[in-house]
C-alpha cells in the first residue's frame, strides 16, 4: 500500500477514534443527574465525585504523552481504546460516592490516555502528508458529543439503567475500536526515543505560552456551554426551549467552523485565523451582552463559538510542527500535545467555579465579559504562529 493510501486509511481511523471518544464521554455526562439522584448524592460530593474525573485526566497526561513518544502514539491510541471501552460499564455498577469517585478516575485516566493519543497520531498524519486535518478530527468529536448526549438522553428517559447504557454504549464502541485498530499508522512512524541528558532539557517556553492559550479557549467553551442557557433564562426571560438556542448556536458554529477551519487555515494561515477570529468572537460576544435581551445572547453565542472552534486544533497543529522542526530533540510531538492538554483542561476545571463566583459579584451578563476578553488575548498572542 502506497504512503497515500496508508494517510487516507490512518485519517479514517482517526477520525472515528475522535468521533467515539467524543460519543463515550458525553454519554456519561448526559446521566449524571441519574448517578446523583440513584447514590443519593448532595451537590458538593457530585461535584468532589466529578473532580476525580478531572483528577485522572491530570494525573495521566504527562506519562501518557512519554509513552507515546517512547512506543508511538498507534499502540497508545490502540490500547487506550480498549481501556475506555472496558472501564465505562463499571461506571454503571458504582454503589456509593467513593465507588463512583475511584471508577471516575480510572475513566478519566482512560479519557486522557485516548485524547493524547489521537491527538497525537492526527499530527503525525499533518507532518507525514503536509495537510491539515486537526479541525475535522476535531469536529467529528463534536458530532459524537452531539450523538452521546441524545444517546443519554433518549435511554434516561425510558428509564434505561445506567449500568446496561454503559454496557450498550461500550458494545458498540468496541465494534468500532476492533475494525479500527488496523487503519492507523505502524508504531514506528512516530516514535521519539531521546537519550536521558535530553530528556532532562527543559520544556521550551513557547509550548506552556500555547498552553496558556489553550487555557483561554477552554474557559471560554466550558463558560459558554454552562452559561448561556442560564443567562437567557434567568436574566432575560427565555422560555425553556428559547433558553436552549444560545447553546445551540454555538454548538453549531463550533461544528462547522472545525469542519472548514482547516481549508481557511491552509489558505490564510492560522495566525490571520486567530487573529481575525478572537477579535471577532471577542467583540460578537461583548456585543450581544450589551446589547440584551434573548437575541443579543443567540448572536453573541454563535460567534463566540465560531471564534473558539479552531483554537484548539491550531495549538495541536503548531505544537507538533514546532516540536518536529524548531524544537526537534528536546520534546515530542506527544509531550508537546499532553503538555498543552493538560494546562489546556484546567480551564474546564476552574471555569465553572469562577464564572460562578463573578457571577455573584458582578451578575452573570457582565460577568460573560471575562471571556470576551480572553477571546481578544487569544487574538492579540496569535502573533506566536509565525514560529510554527
Amino acid at each position: 500500500m502506497n504512503q497515500s493510501s496508508l494517510i487516507s486509511r490512518a485519517r479514517l481511523g482517526v477520525i472515528l477514534s475522535f468521533l467515539t471518544h467524543g460519543f463515550i464521554s458525553s454519554s456519561f455526562f448526559a446521566r449524571i443527574p441519574d448517578y446523583k439522584a440513584r447514590l443519593e448524592l448532595s451537590n458538593t460530593v457530585l461535584g468532589l465525585c466529578l473532580l476525580a474525573s478531572s483528577a485522572g485526566v491530570l494525573a495521566a497526561l504527562g506519562p501518557v504523552g512519554r509513552l507515546a513518544a517512547q512506543r508511538g502514539s498507534s499502540a497508545v491510541l490502540t490500547k487506550s481504546s480498549y481501556l475506555l471501552v472496558f472501564i465505562a460499564p463499571f461506571v454503571g455498577i458504582s454503589f456509593n460516592a467513593i465507588s463512583f469517585a475511584a471508577i471516575l478516575f480510572l475513566f478519566g485516566v482512560a479519557i486522557a490516555a485516548q485524547d493524547v493519543a489521537m491527538n497525537t497520531h492526527g499530527v503525525t498524519l499533518e507532518q507525514k502528508s503536509g495537510a491539515r486535518f486537526m479541525g475535522r478530527f476535531h469536529a467529528f468529536w463534536s458530532v459524537g458529543a452531539l450523538l452521546g448526549a441524545i444517546t443519554g438522553g433518549v435511554f434516561a428517559q425510558l428509564e434505561v439503567s445506567e449500568f446496561i447504557h454503559a454496557l450498550i454504549v461500550s458494545a458498540a464502541v468496541l465494534a468500532l475500536v476492533i475494525s479500527n485498530n488496523r487503519r492507523y499508522l505502524p508504531g514506528d512512524e512516530d516514535k521519539h526515543i531521546y537519550e536521558e541528558s535530553v530528556k532532562r532539557k527543559k520544556t521550551p517556553r513557547l509550548i506552556y505560552i500555547m498552553g496558556l492559550l489553550g487555557l483561554a479557549g477552554s474557559i471560554g467553551e466550558g463558560s459558554a456551554a454552562d452559561w448561556g442557557g442560564v443567562l437567557a433564562r434567568e436574566t432575560f426571560g427565555a422560555s425553556q426551549f428559547v433558553g436552549t438556542l444560545p447553546y445551540i448556536a454555538y454548538s453549531f458554529t463550533m461544528v462547522v467552523g472545525r469542519f472548514y477551519g482547516d481549508q481557511l487555515a491552509t489558505r490564510f494561515g492560522a495566525r490571520r485565523i486567530l487573529k481575525v477570529g478572537g477579535l471577532l468572537g471577542g467583540a460578537g460576544l461583548a456585543g450581544g451582552l450589551i446589547v440584551g435581551g434573548t437575541s443579543g445572547v443567540i448572536v453573541g453565542w454563535f460567534l463566540f463559538g465560531l471564534a473558539l472552534s479552531t483554537v484548539i486544533p491550531l495549538l495541536f497543529s503548531a505544537a507538533g510542527s514546532m516540536a518536529n522542526k524548531r524544537f526537534q530533540g528536546t520534546i515530542s510531538p506527544a509531550e508537546a500535545v499532553a503538555k498543552i492538554s493538560g494546562i489546556s483542561y484546567f480551564g474546564f476545571v476552574v471555569g465553572p467555579p469562577l464564572m460562578g463566583f463573578l457571577e455573584d459579584v458582578l451578575t452573570l451578563r457582565w460577568a460573560m465579559l471575562v471571556p470576551a476578553v480572553l477571546a481578544v488575548i487569544i487574538s492579540a498572542s496569535s502573533r506566536i504562529f509565525k514560529s510554527e
